[in-house]
C-alpha cells in the first residue's frame, strides 16, 4: 500500500487551507488512487469543514451501490475515461450536496485494464463552479507509483481550480 508523500500532503493542505476559508466542501470518488486522494485530504487537521464523504468506486457493483448510478447511464460510455469520471465528479457532487466533487479512474498497472487502456492511464474530473477533466499518461506498469501519480494529478487540478476560482 503506496503511503501518503510530502507531496501529497502539501497539495492536500492547501486544498484544505482554500476550502475552509472559502467555505466550501468536497466529495470524492476515486478508483485506481484506491482512496489516496481521500486519505491525504483526510489527514489534514479541520479536515471535517470540508469533507463531506468519499467512496472507491473500483467496480461496476460498487458504482451502483455507492453512487446509484445505474447501467443505463452508462450507454455509449465506458470506465477509464473523461466522460465517466464526469459522471462520477457531477453524480458525487449532487448526492452529497458538495460544492466540489473529484473523481479519478483508471488503470494503475502492472497490466492495462480490460477497456484495453494502457497500465498508467488515468482520467480525473472536477465538478462544482468550475468543471473540467484531464487525461494522464504515465508510461509506467508500477501500480504504487501510478497511484501515487493519479492521485497528485488529481490534488494538482483541484489546487489550479481552486487558485483560479
Amino acid at each position: 500500500m503506496p503511503e501518503l508523500s510530502q507531496r501529497l500532503l502539501t497539495c492536500a493542505s492547501l486544498i484544505a487551507q482554500r476550502l475552509t476559508e472559502r467555505r466550501e466542501t468536497i466529495t470524492i470518488a476515486e478508483s485506481s488512487t484506491g482512496g489516496l486522494i481521500s486519505a491525504a485530504l483526510l489527514a489534514i487537521p479541520g479536515a471535517s469543514a470540508y469533507f463531506l464523504g468519499g467512496a472507491v468506486i473500483y467496480t461496476q457493483a460498487a458504482r451502483r451501490a455507492l453512487l446509484n448510478i445505474p447501467d443505463s447511464a452508462m450507454a455509449g460510455m465506458r470506465a477509464s475515461t473523461e466522460p465517466y469520471a464526469q459522471l462520477l465528479a457531477h453524480t458525487a457532487r449532487e448526492r452529497f450536496s458538495a460544492t466540489w466533487a473529484l473523481s479519478e479512474t483508471g488503470a494503475t498497472g502492472p497490466t492495462g485494464n480490460r477497456y484495453g487502456d494502457a497500465p498508467g492511464h488515468s482520467c480525473i474530473a472536477l465538478s462544482g463552479p468550475d468543471k473540467c477533466a484531464i487525461t494522464i499518461e504515465t508510461g509506467s506498469n508500477d501500480r504504487a507509483a501510478n497511484m501515487q501519480a493519479f492521485a497528485i494529478a488529481a490534488l494538482d487540478l483541484l489546487a489550479a481550480t481552486l487558485r483560479r476560482a
